[in-house]
C-alpha cells in the first residue's frame, strides 16, 4: 500500500515541473536617482536591452577628445610661459645696453634718463625708428632724387600694416605710440607662439606642438617680438593664412596672405604658399575655387605699390628708394658666401659675418629636419621663398630675424628632435628608468638647445642695442 501510494504521488513521466509562482516585486524607497523597472517583472517576451555597441565609441571618442584637449591646454600653457622667460632674456639684454648709457652719462656729467625711455629707445631702434616715422607722420608726398637713408622720406621703403595696427591700438591704448608698439607686439608675439603651435598640432601632435612653440619662442631671432617690427604681425597673418589653406578656407586664406603681403616685402612668400596649395586641389580634387586664394593674395603688395606711388607722384616710388636710400641690389647669395668665408679666416673681425654664419648653420640643421619630417608642400614652398628672398640681397643676408618668419621649419625641427623614450623595458625598474630618462641625451641636448637660444636673445638685443651689427 505504501509503494502504491508513493507511486500515485508521482509526477507523469513527462511532464514538466511547475515552476513557483513569482514573488511580488519588492518596495523600494523614492531617492533621488531615477527610477528603474526591476528585470523580474520585465514581459518574458521583452529580453533585457543590451547596450549599443555605437554608444561605446562615441563614449571612447568623447574620452580621446578630452584627454588630447587637456594636451593641448598644457601644450599652450607650455608655450605661453617659454615666451614669457624669452620676453624677459630681451628685457635683460636692454637693461644691460641701459645701464651702460646711464654709467657714461654720470661719467660724462650728463643729464641721465629715466630705465623706461633708455629701455623703449633700446627696443625702438632700427627698422623701429622708420615704423614710428610712419606712425606719427605717414608717407611722404615726394621724395628727392638721390635720397639716402638720412632723409625722412626713406621711410616709404617700409610696408603699411604695422604702423596702421600702431596707430589704431595707439588711439585707445595710453602711454603713447611708442609703448602701444612695444606693447602691440607683445600681444601679437604670443598670438603668433599659440598659432605656429596650433600649425604643429594639425600636422603632429600636442607634444610636438609645445616644443614647437617653446623653440619658436626662445630662438634669437624672435627679439624681434619684443622690437617695434613687422615681424609679429607678419606671423600672425601668414600662420593664419597656412592654417586655412589647410582646411581648403579659400577666401579666407587668401584674405589673409593679402594681409602678409602689405605687412614685410618677404610676405610675397605667402603667394607661393596659396599657389602650390591651389595647384594640388585643383589636381586632386578639381576644386578650382582653390584660385580665390592665389588671385586675392598678392594684393596687399600690389595695393601698397599702387598707394605709394599716388602719394609720390612717381611710378616705381618703392623700388627707387630701396635702391638709393638701402643700396637693396642683388648677389643670389655671394654676400652669403663672402660673410662666411671672411668669418672663417678672421673669427673675430666682424659681428655682421659670425651672425651669418651661426643663421646659416641653424638654417641648414632646420632645413634638413625638413627633409626628414616631409612638411606640406605650401608650407616648404613658403619657406623656400622667405629663404631665398633672405640670401639674394647684397646687402643684408642671412640673419636670425629672417629664420625666424620661415616659422614652418621650427616645426619640423621640433619633430624631428629625438625624444626620450620609458619603459621599452618591462624588466627593469621605473626608477631606473625614469633617472636614465631625465639623463639621456635626447632629453638634455634639448636643454642645451634652449638654454642656448636664450643666452642668444639676451646677447643679440644688447648687441642691437649698442649698434654693433645690422639686425
Amino acid at each position: 500500500m505504501t509503494d502504491t501510494l508513493d507511486e500515485s504521488i508521482l509526477p507523469p513521466p513527462d511532464k514538466p515541473e511547475p515552476l513557483p509562482a513569482p514573488l511580488p516585486a519588492p518596495v523600494v524607497e523614492a531617492t533621488s536617482e531615477p527610477e528603474r523597472t526591476p528585470a523580474a517583472v520585465l514581459p518574458a517576451s521583452a529580453p533585457t536591452p543590451a547596450p549599443s555597441p555605437d554608444a561605446n565609441v562615441t563614449t571612447t571618442d568623447e574620452i580621446v577628445l578630452d584627454i588630447e584637449q587637456l594636451r593641448w591646454r598644457r601644450a599652450v600653457t607650455v608655450g605661453l610661459l617659454a615666451y614669457l622667460v624669452s620676453r624677459l632674456c630681451v628685457l635683460g639684454g636692454a637693461i644691460i645696453r641701459a645701464s651702460q648709457v646711464t654709467i657714461d652719462a654720470r661719467e660724462d656729467g650728463e643729464a641721465e634718463k629715466g630705465a623706461v625711455e633708455l629701455i623703449s629707445q633700446v627696443l625702438t631702434s632700427w627698422d623701429g625708428r622708420w615704423y614710428l616715422e610712419l606712425v606719427r607722420n605717414g608717407y611722404p608726398d615726394g621724395i628727392p632724387a638721390n635720397i639716402t637713408y638720412e632723409q625722412t622720406e626713406a621711410r616709404a621703403a617700409f610696408f603699411p600694416m604695422y604702423p596702421g595696427a600702431v596707430r589704431v591700438f595707439d588711439s585707445v591704448f595710453p602711454g603713447g605710440d611708442t609703448i602701444a608698439a612695444l606693447f602691440l607686439n607683445f600681444l601679437l608675439g604670443g598670438v603668433a607662439v599659440v598659432l605656429v603651435g596650433l600649425l604643429a598640432r594639425r600636422i603632429f601632435s600636442s607634444s610636438v606642438a609645445a616644443r614647437t612653440m617653446v623653440l619658436f619662442a626662445v630662438f634669437p631671432g624672435s627679439f624681434v617680438l619684443s622690437f617695434a617690427y613687422s615681424e609679429a604681425l607678419f606671423v600672425v597673418f601668414a600662420a593664419s593664412c597656412l592654417l586655412l589653406l589647410y582646411d581648403e578656407q579659400w577666401l579666407l586664406a587668401g584674405l589673409a596672405a593679402a594681409l602678409a603681403t602689405a605687412t614685410r616685402p618677404n610676405g610675397i612668400a605667402i603667394v607661393f604658399a596659396c599657389l602650390v596649395a591651389s595647384a594640388i586641389a585643383i589636381k586632386t580634387k578639381r576644386e578650382w575655387s582653390s584660385l580665390l586664394a592665389v588671385l586675392i593674395a598678392p594684393l596687399g603688395f600690389v595695393g601698397f605699390q599702387l598707394y605709394v606711388d599716388d602719394v609720390a607722384g612717381e611710378r616705381g616710388a618703392w623700388f627707387r628708394v630701396q635702391t638709393e636710400a638701402w643700396s637693396e641690389g642683388t648677389s643670389f647669395g655671394a654676400t652669403a658666401v663672402e660673410n662666411t668665408l671672411s668669418f672663417l679666416t678672421s673669427p673675430f673681425d666682424s659681428t655682421a659675418d659670425a651672425l651669418t654664419v651661426l643663421s646659416l648653420g641653424a638654417l641648414a640643421l632646420m632645413v634638413f629636419a625638413a627633409y626628414k619630417k616631409r612638411l606640406p608642400l605650401p608650407w616648404i614652398a613658403f619657406s623656400a621663398v622667405i629663404i631665398a628672398l633672405m640670401l639674394i640681397p647684397e646687402t643684408v643676408t642671412a640673419r636670425p630675424r629672417f629664420v625666424f618668419t620661415a616659422f614652418p621649419l621650427f616645426i619640423a625641427v621640433a619633430a624631428w628632435w629625438p625624444q626620450p623614450g620609458r619603459g621599452s623595458d618591462p624588466t627593469s625598474d621605473s626608477e631606473v628608468d625614469a633617472g636614465d630618462d631625465a639623463l639621456s641625451w635626447e632629453r638634455q641636448s634639448w636643454n642645451f638647445v634652449v638654454i642656448a637660444c636664450g643666452a642668444g636673445l639676451a646677447i643679440l638685443t644688447n648687441l642691437y642695442g649698442v649698434f654693433g651689427a645690422i639686425p
